[in-house]
């Protein structure tokens, strides 16, 4: 029988991986849940982030081996869904998510990237089961598509719940830089 975690996680999934076409920027909010997705699509690359909401994120963690605190500290760091896809770039897209900025008001950031999470969790003993459970949950840091590659997984914008910031991205396809913002975006509210 399903839990409303598992539920959750499904309807974003869906929610994220559903979205229509669009020639830009799309924003949906889904009627059951409450969550927002956000979409950019443009020269055959798409990329998608969907809120997960603090509880959604500090009950995966928990049952993955994280204690409550550990698990709590990433709820709070406005973690999305992202689904990256090269659908129909002219050869192969490169994405290095340390070039990926979070734009707040007046302040830049970069993404708060796996590595440096499993350096906080090494130094708060999370069990080695658990950080790789939490490594292979993460969108991967770098990785090349080719035409019809995709992937998916989480990215923590290092902000609180509820708070608004813009995503400023960049790729290449055959050496050439290309980018792209998503505005607007909202962290999930705490629903803890």
């Amino acid at each position: 029988m399903p839990t409303p975690a598992r539920n959750i996680i499904a309807c974003l999934f869906l929610c994220v991986v559903a979205a229509t076409l669009a020639a830009e920027s799309k924003h949906t909010t889904d009627t059951e849940t409450g969550i927002e997705s956000w979409e950019w699509r443009e020269h055959g690359v798409t990329l998608q982030l969907g809120q997960i909401t603090p509880g959604l994120a500090q009950g995966f963690y928990l049952a993955r081996g994280f204690d409550a605190d550990s698990a709590d500290l990433f709820a709070r760091n406005c973690a999305f869904m992202a689904v990256l896809r090269n659908e129909s770039a002219p050869g192969k897209l490169r994405f290095h998510l340390a070039d990926w900025r979070v734009v707040a008001a007046t302040q830049t950031q970069p993404l708060k990237l796996d590595a440096e999470w499993q350096k906080l969790w090494r130094r708060r003993g999370v069990p080695t089961a658990a950080r790789t459970a939490f490594h292979w949950a993460q969108l991967p840091i770098e990785h090349v598509y080719e035409s019809g590659d995709w992937n998916m997984g989480m990215v923590s914008m290092g902000r609180k719940p509820g708070e608004r910031f813009d995503l400023r991205f960049r790729w290449n396809v055959n050496g050439t830089e290309q980018s792209g913002v998503l505005t607007n975006i909202r962290c999930a509210a705490d629903d803890r």
